[in-house]
């Protein structure tokens, strides 16, 4: 009669140059997050410097008492602003889009450098690496020891 073999307690340990999901999923968070702010930060400043001064000054503080300033008077409406909200709006996108580009840049660098490492990772426990001796680093350079 045949013994049955063993069930292996857990599988053999094999290397590989994918990122942990964790790693991943922060990266594209960060990604998101990074092309979010990019967007805000070039909306606010195309916004501000496009248009008119005295259209927003007009909103934010009311002239003196008993003086009609061209937003008080009741009856207008508020001077154009000259397709602002345009500009200000495909440059936002524009903001957005590239500095998503420039936190995905990183991302890639720190995630292709998470894989080097545990490429390099050398695991003590031989029960991690199923019997497979671990491989051996040699020193290929020709200059001599420092002492």
């Amino acid at each position: 009669m045949a013994e049955p073999r063993p069930a292996p307690a857990a599988r053999a340990y094999t290397p590989t140059a994918l990122p942990p999901v964790g790693a991943r999923l922060a990266a594209f968070v960060a990604i998101i997050v990074g092309g979010i702010c990019g967007g805000l930060i070039t909306f606010a400043v195309v916004d501000l410097q496009c248009g008119s001064d005295d259209r927003r000054a007009g909103q934010i503080v009311d002239g003196p008492p008993g003086v009609a300033t061209s937003m008080s008077t009741p009856g207008t409406t508020p001077a154009s602003d000259g397709g602002c909200d345009v500009v200000a709006g495909a440059a936002g996108l524009a903001g957005a889009v590239a500095s998503a580009a420039g936190v995905s840049v990183i991302s890639v660098l720190v995630l292709r450098a998470m894989a080097e490492w545990r490429r390099n990772l050398v695991l003590d426990d031989p029960g991690l690496t199923a019997g497979k001796p671990s491989p051996q680093r040699t020193n290929r350079s020709r200059r001599k020891p420092s002492a």
